[in-house]
């Protein structure tokens, strides 16, 4: 049974309609991220589920309880913010106890709630300091301890890790998912950084102009993107997205690439019965998938080597990243951190084609 219910959610500010019938259910212990891009309204879904901006339309459904008309206070929610949002004449120790306190919780027990957070979240040396003298990933750390001290049933986290540095934004969101790990709380979180929502989330909603793109386990949405927004929105480098027709050769389906250079690249029959001969498609393959003849998948069914000059070289230390051209067509590969790659010269590329999807150019969805 869903523990977190959002039905037909729709919001509209004057003539714009910032939420256009807006379905998601998450069960206990989840963790749900918002991703998309800025102004899709996934800070307008979290504020609606919280209470500050009341939907239009539609139910938000917490537990089996129809919430929409529970003042914020009332929802037993406890929300993290970008910005902190921690009280600068109190102690680390005060902002956390602060929530309890005005619920009436007694002396002892508050202290004893305190303790515990600050342990899981290892700030206990913090306690006695004040906001202006911690560093930016422990005040985001105090802020989450204000949340957990209060035990809620649902955590909602606003782009909490954006105000971070590089290194800091990872060490947090290590403790954002061992804090879930550990504790099996209900988290809603919203980003716009799809590597946040991939490594962080049980649940991924994809959002563009504030519908949904497609809901699905981090899994699914990177490896069967349900359409070319997605495909493009989640993951780094994004996936390429190749033209191509498919075409009969000996009374098999192929989908031919690369304009007059003539390749032509053997699909699963899954994917090609479904199309008529001469159909234009769209090829998606994540950049894993293309790569030099060393860490070809030696399990991989079907396979295509095909050379292309090579006119960029991007190093990361682990891999190297390298952008082949053909015909005009360009593409993006992952290849061994040692491949001898250079610019300008052909390079014989491997397609891992098991891992390929099919898209509609027209519909811009996924072909089944």
């Amino acid at each position: 049974m869903s523990f977190l219910e959002i039905k037909d959610i729709r919001k509209k500010i004057g003539n714009n309609e910032i939420l256009k019938g807006i379905n998601i259910e998450l069960e206990k212990g989840g963790f749900l991220v918002l991703v998309g891009p800025s102004g899709c309204g996934k800070s307008t879904l979290l504020n609606a589920i919280a209470g500050l901006l009341p939907p239009s339309s539609g139910d938000i459904v917490i537990d089996g309880q129809v919430v929409n008309d529970l003042h914020p206070s009332k929802r037993d929610i406890a929300m993290v913010f970008q910005s902190y949002a921690l009280y600068p004449n109190m102690t680390v120790e005060e902002n956390i106890a602060f929530a309890l306190e005005m619920r009436g919780v007694d002396k002892a027990a508050r202290e004893a709630a305190v303790k515990q957070v600050a342990k899981t979240l290892q700030i206990e040396h913090l306690l006695k300091r004040r906001p202006s003298q911690l560093s930016g990933g422990q005040r985001q750390r105090v802020a989450m301890g204000r949340a957990l001290v209060r035990q809620p049933r649902v955590f909602l986290f606003d782009e909490p890790l954006s105000n971070l540095d590089a290194k800091l934004r990872v060490e947090v969101r290590a403790e954002i998912k061992a804090l879930h790990q550990n504790t099996h709380a209900t988290i809603v979180y919203v980003t716009h950084d799809q590597i946040e929502a991939m490594t962080l989330a049980t649940k991924i909603v994809v959002l563009k102009e504030g519908m949904v793109q497609q809901v699905g386990t981090p899994a699914e949405i990177y490896g069967r993107p349900a359409n070319l927004f997605v495909a493009d929105f989640m993951g780094s480098p994004a996936m390429n997205m190749l033209k191509g027709k498919v075409v009969s050769s000996g009374g098999a389906r192929s989908i031919a690439l690369f304009g007059n250079e003539g390749v032509t690249v053997a699909m699963p029959p899954s994917v090609t019965t479904a199309l008529a001969d001469g159909k234009d498609v769209i090829l998606g393959l994540r950049p894993e998938t293309i790569t030099d003849a060393g860490l070809v998948d030696p399990q991989a069914r079907a396979t295509a080597h095909i050379e292309a000059e090579v006119t960029m070289i991007e190093p990361t230390g682990s891999d190297t990243f390298v952008t082949g051209r053909l015909d005009g067509a360009t593409f993006t590969a992952r290849t061994r951190s040692d491949a001898h790659v250079e610019l300008g010269q052909k390079f014989p590329f491997s397609f891992n084609l098991d891992k390929a999807v099919v898209f509609d150019p027209q519909t811009t969805s996924r072909i089944d």
